[in-house]
């Protein structure tokens, strides 16, 4: 590889992990990693470290959890502690990936070779928190990688090395984020040895569109839309937050489905109404076709097959969903 760099490194998930684990097998010196706090999580709501942390810990590698980096705001200690954790780690750049705190400008401007941020879409489209299941969702033929030198705006900043990724028709936000988590590993390890070389190119003007966070509201679904409309957003929410309707008196996530586009399969069914019971699936009309739902979740229970879900959960034809 090309010269060894003192980086610091600031990421949350199990994406940004894969980019921190790339750049300690290819040798660059990890001074510091800056991740999200513990927060608790399973069935015991134990407080569970971030994927990133504990990569950073079994390697020995110091970690900083602050709250926030506004050093004017109400966690201004955090920041100040962040503050000297990062000058006295003296990196020469900071990579960035899904870390999930905005970084303000006195963290920008600390390393020499400022900060390179992988981003999980092809900029200028899906600038912001949520670029994978904004893809899926608007039905994207394409996502990628792009790594950005970092500015003071919201994923504005010049593009250094981009790659694009096709989405599969059966790709949810869990299986695309970890096939572009190795992209962005390899990317980001090639963009580091390449920097002599690299010349950053500003973001196109035409083509912006913005990733909003994911809301859990947004969970519910909303039966009039069309049948593939909802299959798509049951793709891009899983594994968070999940797809949601009611069944009776029970809210059932819906994880899997199928759309169902054939001349008069509604029967006259309104939107989110059960149109028939199928082997495998409970078909249910849309705004416009049907959706076969094809794997189902019960509170507190697991993922299941619609017809293990049938032989426990009473349906019928034009029952309706959602209300």
């Amino acid at each position: 590889m090309a010269q060894r760099l003192r980086i610091a490194f600031a990421g949350t998930p199990a994406f940004a992990r894969a980019a921190l684990q790339a750049l300690l097998e290819v040798g660059h010196e990890v001074a510091l990693v800056m991740t999200q706090p513990d927060r608790p999580a399973g069935r015991g709501l134990k407080m569970q470290a971030s994927p990133v942390k504990a990569l950073a810990q079994s390697h020995g590698i110091r970690v900083v959890q602050p709250r926030s980096l506004r050093r004017d705001g109400r966690h201004a200690s955090d920041a100040e502690a962040a503050r000297e954790a990062l000058v006295d780690a003296a990196p020469e750049v900071l990579v960035v990936a899904a870390y999930g705190l905005i970084l303000p400008e006195w963290v920008l401007e600390l390393p020499p070779r400022g900060c390179l941020n992988i981003h999980a879409s092809l900029l200028p489209r899906w600038r912001g928190a949520a670029p994978i299941h904004r893809a899926i969702e608007a039905g994207d033929a394409q996502t990628g990688i792009t790594i950005m030198q970092m500015d003071a705006g919201l994923d504005t900043g010049p593009m250094v090395l981009s790659e694009p990724m096709p989405i599969r028709a059966d790709d949810t936000t869990g299986s695309l984020q970890d096939r572009l988590a190795i992209l962005g590993a390899r990317l980001i390890v090639i963009a580091l040895e390449r920097r002599a070389s690299l010349v950053p190119q500003p973001q196109p003007t035409a083509g912006v569109t913005y990733a909003a966070k994911i809301e859990k509201r947004e969970a519910a679904i909303d039966w009039s839309a069309p049948a593939a409309t909802i299959e798509r957003r049951l793709r891009a929410f899983d594994p968070f937050p999940g797809a949601s309707t009611t069944i009776g008196r029970e809210t059932v996530k819906c994880w899997r489905a199928r759309v169902v586009v054939a001349t008069g399969v509604t029967g006259g069914a309104g939107p989110g109404e059960v149109v028939s019971l199928e082997r495998d699936a409970i078909r249910v009309a849309c705004g416009s076709g049907a959706l076969d739902l094809l794997e189902l979740q019960r509170p507190g229970g697991r993922r299941i097959t619609a017809a293990e879900f049938l032989q426990r959960t009473p349906v019928v034809p034009r029952q309706r969903l959602g209300i």
